[in-house]
Formats: C-alpha cells, sequence, structure tokens
C-alpha cells in the first residue's frame, strides 16, 4: 500500500508571536507529494492557523469535553482555534507528567469525537533498549494506546524512542525499520491486514536534514515527527525536501 509520507513539526514550549513568521517560510517550501503539519503551543494555535499554509496542531489535550481540569484544554478547545490535529502520548507527557496508555488512549478518543486527527506517539527508554527490551515495550504501548476506530484517515503513530529525542542521538536505519515493522505487524493483528497497513508510521527522535533522507526513505517509515529542526524554516524545509 502507497501511504502518503507526513512531515510534522512539535514545537514544543517554544515559540512566539513573531516567531509565527517561519510559518511563511516553511509554507514556500511545501511540496505536493508530502503533507506537512506543525504542532504548536495553546496560545499560538489560533494566530498560526490564521497563517500557515498547511495544517497547524496542538501538542496535547485533554480527554474529557469540558470540567473542573485546570490549566488543561479539551479537544474541542483546540479546534475551535484552529486546530486539525493534537499529538498525544509524547513521552514527555507520559513521563514528564505520568500519562498511562489509558490516559492516551482516551485522548486519541477524544480527538476523534470532535472530528480531529491524531499523531500517537510510543517509545522505549535507553535502559529497555539495552535491556533488550524495546520492541516488546513499544508494542505493548501500540496495543494499550490504540483507540477506538483507528483508522489511517486520521490516526498515525510516531515511534520516538526517548533516549533519542533532543539528544543529537539517532537510531539507526536498521533500528527504526525493525521497530516500525514490529509496529505494522501489531497493526495488522489488532486491525485486519488493509486497515493495519493504511495507519502511517513517523520516526521522532533528532530528525535533522542530515540524516532525514535515509531514515524517511527507509522501509515502512511514512514520515517524521521533528522538534527542535522544525523551528525555523531553514531546519525544516530541507527535511521535507527530503522527503519527496
Amino acid at each position: 500500500m502507497m501511504r502518503r509520507k507526513l512531515v510534522a513539526g512539535n514545537w514544543k514550549m517554544n515559540g512566539s508571536l513573531a516567531g509565527l513568521a517561519e510559518l511563511d517560510g516553511i509554507g514556500a517550501a511545501l511540496d505536493p507529494r508530502i503533507d506537512v503539519a506543525i504542532a504548536v503551543p495553546a496560545t499560538l494555535i489560533a494566530p498560526a492557523a490564521a497563517r500557515a499554509a498547511f495544517p497547524i496542531g496542538a501538542e496535547d489535550v485533554h480527554s474529557a469535553d469540558s470540567g473542573a481540569h485546570t490549566g488543561c484544554i479539551s479537544a474541542a478547545m483546540a479546534k475551535e482555534a484552529g486546530a486539525a490535529f493534537s499529538i498525544v502520548g509524547h513521552s514527555e507527557r507520559r513521563h514528564g507528567q505520568c500519562e498511562s496508555d489509558a490516559d492516551v488512549k482516551a485522548k486519541a478518543e477524544a480527538l476523534r469525537r470532535h472530528g480531529m486527527n491524531a499523531i500517537l506517539c510510543v517509545g522505549e527508554t535507553l535502559d529497555e533498549r539495552e535491556a533488550g527490551r524495546a520492541v516488546a515495550v513499544v508494542t505493548a504501548q501500540v496495543r494499550a494506546s490504540l483507540p477506538e476506530g483507528a483508522a489511517g484517515d486520521w490516526l498515525a503513530i510516531a515511534y520516538e524512542p526517548i533516549w533519542a529525542i533532543g539528544t543529537g542521538r539517532t537510531a539507526t536505519v536498521e533500528d527504526v525499520e525493525a521497530m516500525h515493522g514490529a509496529i505494522r505487524a501489531t497493526l495488522v493483528e489488532l486491525l485486519g491486514a488493509e486497515p493495519g497497513a493504511a495507519v502511517r508510521l513517523l520516526y521522532g527522535g533528532s530528525v535533522t536534514a542530515d540524516n532525514a533522507a535515509a531514515l524517511l526513505h527507509a522501509r515502512d517509515v511514512d514520515g517524521a515527527l521533528v522538534g527542535g529542526a522544525s523551528l525555523t524554516a531553514a531546519k525544516f524545509a530541507p527535511i521535507i525536501a527530503a522527503g519527496a
């Protein structure tokens, strides 16, 4: 099955109104063969969505539609601000904010309720990889986090080895292909052959212009989730071009 590449950015807790000028340069680098999207902090969703020539998303949403959840935003709120999708289950949420697989699943299902897309993140720690448990850990996360109604038209899964996020370390192409193959097999088992083959699998973890081509054209890699390199057009545009 031919799956269209997706190069998505995650600005994390970075960015400003002035910094949104970078979206213009990124827009100028769009390629009709590749989907591009960027998740920005909640304060920037509305102005970014009004400015960008590509989908803007949230970096996280709450699983509830409303309620006493101080400091959180719901999928409905993110959508109203202009978000077309959200990241869920990023390791900085799973580990930094103690989110469980059940939390991640509920957030993805909240996005689906409101007609939004989801990028669901999974990944192992360095200790888990060195203990030979990487595949078991990641496929278990996929099983427990996969939302009801999972389908390739609204869900992508991003494999982000925790030890490679923001560290400058990158998994080898062979390691990425092996993990994506295990994730794909799990999706096929859970969803069936055709639906399981339709979900895009992204790689994230210190993706740069230097390593993007090798990663984006690896077997079963359908795109990338890019952190720091997505903050400027100068660094992000070459990654988009590498996916063509």
